[in-house]
């Protein structure tokens, strides 16, 4: 744990602000930069411990409060693809430290969050990882994380309850908060046929610190599945963290079709619909990430129905945003005392 952050650090920085930032991709962004198809991208925590810092660097200068280690394939399970599965403890360490050396030179509060990936394996009866193996190959790769120095653990892009439980059963073996985000597909839910409003309700089971969705669609099916978590009426806060429009394959490479504006819009959306933290995932670049801080921090509150209006028909008048807003006081004082004149019966 670093130096003047404890494991409350999460709970106090939202205590501080009215929101998060959180960053955007991670595999994205390195496959710009020189990551081959098929290459794990943990082994760049060695070869090319340079260009993973100043992809972390490049999410907080634009404006990040937290950012999240590369380590989504940090379990035995997806290490042993490469080969690497010997030193699961030794990269997820090694991840946390890197990240943690750029969030501790930033001159402000940034969290470091320890991604955690699914396993890519079923768990029994349906598959044959049995959950004792999962909990452990979970809890082995967020020592790790705890060792190099994370505030927080990040479980996502999961679509299984059960691994779910196992992840989180992992994680509070451990001193420090949990959030995990699930993935909805365009049906609005997970593969394994969770909704949005269910997984709610097993937020609140696991104890999770923070709890929403990541990748899926686009950020328009991610709104949908934050409105879902809004239902329920939850006491946690609700992550959003949406892919950046759709992707195509153009020229030789994936490309997302989400711009700056788009991605600004879904963050006061997000915002304006009840969510606290808020980044992007797959095609999410740090120019996005920083046209979001930006959108976020000139409307500090926004609200639903005066954001709608205007995306679709322009900007409101001052009188008409209050009256929209339910900001009105006349308006208000109407309402309250049934003032107007009313009509004979």
């Amino acid at each position: 744990m670093s130096e003047g952050l404890s494991a409350t650090g999460f709970e106090a920085l939202l205590g501080e602000k009215s929101f998060l930032l959180a960053d955007g991709a991670t595999g994205t962004n390195l496959f710009a930069i020189g990551l081959e198809s098929g290459e794990a991208p943990e082994t760049w925590l060695l070869e090319h411990p340079d260009r993973v810092q100043a992809l972390h660097q490049s999410f907080v200068e634009a404006g990040s409060d937290l950012f999240l280690t590369n380590t989504f394939g940090g379990t035995q399970h997806r290490l042993q693809l490469h080969g690497l599965d010997d030193q699961v403890g030794s990269l997820n360490r090694r991840a946390a430290q890197l990240a943690r050396e750029v969030a501790d030179k930033s001159g402000r509060r940034v969290l470091v969050a320890g991604s955690v990936g699914p396993t890519g394996e079923i768990l029994a009866p349906l598959g044959k990882l049995e959950r004792a193996d999962a909990v452990a190959s979970f809890a082995e790769q967020i020592e790790g994380l705890v060792e190099g120095g994370i505030d927080l653990v990040w479980i996502e892009t999961i679509s299984a309850p059960d691994e779910l439980e196992a992840a989180v059963e992992a994680a509070r073996g451990f001193d420090v908060p949990v959030c995990a985000t699930m993935s909805f597909d365009s049906a609005g839910r997970t593969m394994m046929g969770l909704t949005p409003r269910a997984f709610a309700g097993l937020a609140a089971d696991f104890g999770i610190d923070g709890f929403g969705a990541n990748c899926g669609v686009g950020a328009s099916d991610l709104m949908s599945s934050v409105l879902g978590f809004m239902d329920a009426r939850p006491n946690r806060p609700v992550i959003a963290k949406a892919n950046c429009g759709i992707p195509s394959y153009e020229d030789g490479q994936i490309v997302y079709s989400g711009t700056v504006e788009q991605m600004s819009a879904y963050a006061l959306l997000a915002r304006a619909a009840g969510a606290r933290i808020i980044g992007g995932c797959c095609g999410t670049k740090p120019e996005h990430i920083a046209a979001m801080r930006q959108a976020l921090d000139a409307n500090d509150n926004p609200d639903f129905r005066v954001l709608a209006i205007e995306m679709a028909l322009g900007q409101m008048s001052e009188g008409a945003r209050r009256i929209a807003a339910g900001q009105d006081e006349l308006q208000a004082s109407f309402r309250r005392g049934g003032g107007g004149r009313r009509r004979r019966g």
